[in-house]
């Protein structure tokens, strides 16, 4: 019986005949060498870190409660990835309300200046531009990749938690799905990973294969959750990049409707559809939006460019792949078409629908690289509900009124924006009104507030010697202010040079 291994041995002797003993070591290793990933995987490791740069962003933000005025400036970093056509790739969180950036390579201690030439808030990107060539020498554009599947092995580059050595994790795809991206509020599709992903990976980029397949933009923590990260897809990163080939970006088109499933057989025959049609019932049609005028409530959307709706809202992204049907208008530009087809009245009709990106929510934002607009007068202060504005509030602490306005409240011919008074500077012409709060206003003088500019037009035509002005019917019970209109008029700027402001008004209202 021949002892365990003896095959082996066998083997190893017959390689001794063969070859002298160093010789043989040496084929060994060459073998090895031959057979092991690592030399092909440090040249793919070496090509990113030649591309992969820290970002050093100075930030000032308006102060959205006294929006005459900003907040004190501060300082983050990111990371960013550099990309062909002389641009770094990175993050819009990581670049938003700049005054003064600069970036610097890795393994590098030279910094330099750099400029935002396109930011997509929506889309949480942003390209910058160094003019020094300098900067570039050394460096190696990363390419562009596919977007990955599910379980894919991937690595995240960046300088997380401040830090200046360039950190590499690893890991896996765990999940491609539309979500709500935390910058833009845009539910749109990204990929969970569970490469670790912290604050300051922001902008960095994601890698498979030695081409760029994302860009690391959030994580989730808490509620027992663990290595969850998020990176915008390269699809979005490809997109972005076509919408600004023309020298401006024109950003992501919404479709614009209020949609429910029709998973319930009943709801289902009701709107006649047969055993056979699925797709998700339109409930609403947002003024403004790119169904507006083209599609109707009532009308059940079955496809969308040829490709069936299910009736979940989902659509076959990738064999046994589906995705939220949003994503289907979300990958079109502003200003290019796409096909609908739907069943009204239980007759399949064919839609065109134009879709249209300036679109925009009642309760607008979160609005970045923009002053607040404002009003104030005889020392009432105006501004619309932003979610910038309701973001002053603790979230457990938002006024019921504004929470209503942003969930359920849309906008409408009569109404683009919701107005409310903020607060009121105390003074005698204003007596009675001290305590008032994020008061939404209906009218003013007899006029609809239907956006701030119309609140501003209405303050010039008093009636009979007194400004009056109505708020909202729903919140606040058609509540009255009453102001004497030449008081007001006497006393308002040594209110206004009282709390040291210098203009009554917002530049978007001059």
């Amino acid at each position: 019986m021949k002892p365990p291994g003896a095959i082996l041995g066998h083997y190893a002797t017959n390689a001794h005949r063969r070859l002298p003993p160093m010789r043989t070591c040496l084929a060994f290793a060459v073998l090895l060498c031959a057979l092991s990933p690592r030399p092909a995987m440090a040249a793919e490791e070496d090509l990113v870190r030649r591309s992969v740069v820290k970002i050093f962003t100075t930030f000032q933000k308006p102060d959205w409660y006294q929006p005459w005025q900003m907040n004190p400036q501060d300082n983050l970093s990111g990371s960013g990835v550099i990309i062909e056509g002389g641009r770094i790739l990175t993050n819009a969180h990581v670049v938003s309300d700049k005054i003064f950036i600069q970036v610097r390579k890795a393994g590098d201690a030279d910094k330099f200046n750099a400029r935002v030439e396109f930011v997509a808030h929506d889309t949480e990107l942003a390209v910058l531009k160094v003019e020094d060539p300098r900067f570039f020498q050394g460096t190696k554009p990363l390419p562009l990749g596919d977007l990955p599947r599910q379980r894919d092995r991937v690595a995240a580059y960046g300088f997380p938690l401040g830090g200046d050595d360039l950190s590499i994790t690893e890991g896996v795809v765990s999940r491609i799905e539309v979500i709500e991206y935390t910058h833009s509020a845009r539910r749109l599709l990204a990929v969970q990973t569970d490469a670790a992903i912290n604050p300051g990976n922001s902008g960095g980029p994601v890698v498979k294969d030695g081409r760029l397949v994302g860009v690391s933009f959030q994580s989730f923590s808490g509620q027992g959750a663990e290595n969850i990260g998020y990176m915008v897809p390269i699809t979005l990163v490809k997109r972005f990049l076509k919408d600004i080939s023309d020298g401006r970006y024109d950003r992501i088109p919404f479709l614009g409707i209020v949609w429910e499933p029709m998973e319930n057989a009943d709801l289902r025959r009701f709107f006649k559809l047969r055993p056979e049609q699925t797709g998700i019932l339109v409930n609403k049609i947002t003024y403004g939006s790119s169904g507006w005028g083209v599609l109707q409530e009532g009308d059940v959307v079955t496809a969308i460019d040829g490709v069936p709706i299910a009736n979940d809202g989902t659509y076959l992204f990738d064999k046994d792949k589906r995705l939220q049907c949003s994503h289907l208008t979300a990958m079109y530009q502003a200003g290019e078409s796409a096909s609908l087809d739907v069943i009204r009245e239980g007759r399949p009709v064919k839609l065109t629908v134009k879709l249209k990106s300036e679109f925009k929510d009642l309760v607008d934002g979160p609005i970045y690289d923009a002053k607040p607009s404002y009003l104030i007068f005889a020392g009432l202060v105006f501004t619309p509900v932003t979610r910038n504005y309701i973001g002053l509030w603790n979230p457990n602490n938002v006024p019921t009124s504004l929470k209503h306005l942003q969930e359920y409240v849309y906008p409408s011919p009569v109404r683009e924006q919701a107005v409310v008074l903020a607060y009121v500077f105390p003074h005698d012409v204003n007596a009675g009104y001290h305590d008032f709060r994020s008061i939404l206003i209906d009218s003013v003088n007899g006029v609809h507030v239907s956006d701030m500019k119309s609140l501003a037009k209405a303050f010039e035509n008093p009636q009979g010697g007194f400004h009056v002005l109505r708020t909202d019917p729903l919140t606040d019970f058609n509540g009255k202010i009453i102001l004497d209109a030449a008081w007001a008029a006497k006393v308002h700027p040594e209110i206004l040079a009282q709390h040291n402001i210098p203009s009554d008004r917002s530049d978007d209202l001059k």
